[in-house]
């Protein structure tokens, strides 16, 4: 900044103009340093649409961030071939599609993929929904039926296949898969050419809700020796319980175990070390604020946020959270 330099004798108001034209050009190298960010979400009927959006005005609030866009994809596989393309900087996943993605394994079969955590966020719930008078049950009484599995390449489907694989089956044993998101499979169960379709969300799902107003349904449990190989097959599976009387789940008469694969939100692995732990402290805040707006972000524990990952957590991130642990220890220290 040479042009500052200025004979001594210069006007005050002259210097004075030169010393704000140089702050101002500070200002606009500062701004040029936010980073516009694609936010990868799901369709948007799933619950990942409106996460991306009540996020992104947390994030824009950052001096790092500019604007944040929230785009609806094919969800967790698609975000992830996204951010590995530099299209994504920010996008939410399923635990099990994630590490195959790290892995380099299932469809990411030799070619893992740069993959960083930001947060763990709440559980997505392998729900199986059928038609009262389908006749199904169970898992196995899937075979000869005609099913809804998800979008191609969704974790949906990801989930879906592993649940059929688990109890014997394939999609060649149905008499129709039908590659639908949750509003199509809802439609075609209510027309009746869908006997059953699989929801791996959030709980409650709307959709199934909005089916249970014109429809009678039966959730299919996922027990027994299908959920032991899942949970021994897999290290993203932990199990869980669609609960009874709780009219915000459904209202069921009885409890219906399943089976559950965590959320995250996820960057790439390239991404700055400030940059990813700015995120990560302004979604922690936002958690804490009392003033999330989305159900699903309610549903689990802010403090478990960097616990029981299958990705590793971004660095930047991690500094984040290892300085919110030290200032809890601190805290709880004695005087």
């Amino acid at each position: 900044m040479t042009h500052l330099r200025s004979a001594p004798s210069m006007p005050l108001a002259i210097a004075a103009a030169l010393a704000f034209g140089a702050f101002a050009g500070l200002s606009t190298s500062a701004s040029a340093q936010e980073q516009n960010l694609i936010f990868g979400a799901g369709g948007t009927s799933g619950s990942y649409y409106p996460i991306g959006g009540a996020l992104k005005g947390v994030f824009e609030e950052s001096d790092q961030v500019g604007n944040v866009q929230v785009v609806a994809t094919g969800a967790s596989v698609a975000n992830i071939q996204n951010i590995q393309d530099g299209l994504n900087q920010v996008a939410i996943v399923m635990s099990d599609v994630a590490f195959d993605a790290v892995e380099g394994r299932g469809q990411f079969e030799g070619n893992p993929v740069d993959l960083k955590a930001i947060a763990g966020l709440y559980p997505n719930v392998v729900q199986i929904v059928a038609t009262s008078d389908s006749g199904i049950t169970s898992v196995e009484d899937l075979k000869g039926k005609r099913i809804g599995v998800g979008k191609v390449g969704s974790g949906v489907e990801q989930s879906a296949s592993k649940v059929l694989e688990a109890a014997g089956l394939s999609y060649d044993d149905m008499a129709r898969v039908s590659h639908t998101g949750y509003a199509d499979s809802v439609t075609e169960m209510s027309n009746g050419t869908l006997d059953a379709a699989f929801f791996t969300s959030g709980v409650p799902n709307s959709s199934i809700t909005g089916l249970m107003q014109s429809s009678e349904v039966t959730f299919v449990p996922v027990d027994g020796e299908i959920a032991e190989k899942l949970l021994d097959s897999y290290p993203y599976y932990v199990t869980y319980e669609l609960p009874a009387g709780d009219e915000k789940a459904y209202g069921l008469d009885s409890a219906v175990p399943t089976v559950a694969i965590r959320n995250m939100l996820v960057v790439p692995g390239s991404m700055d070390e400030d940059l990813a732990g700015e995120l990560a402290k302004r979604f922690s805040d936002y958690l804490k604020s009392g003033t999330v707006s989305v159900s699903a972000l309610n549903q689990f524990d802010p403090a478990t946020m960097d616990e029981g990952l299958v990705a590793p957590v971004h660095p930047g991130a991690q500094k984040f959270y290892d300085a919110e642990a030290g200032a809890s220890a601190g805290e709880a220290a004695p005087q």
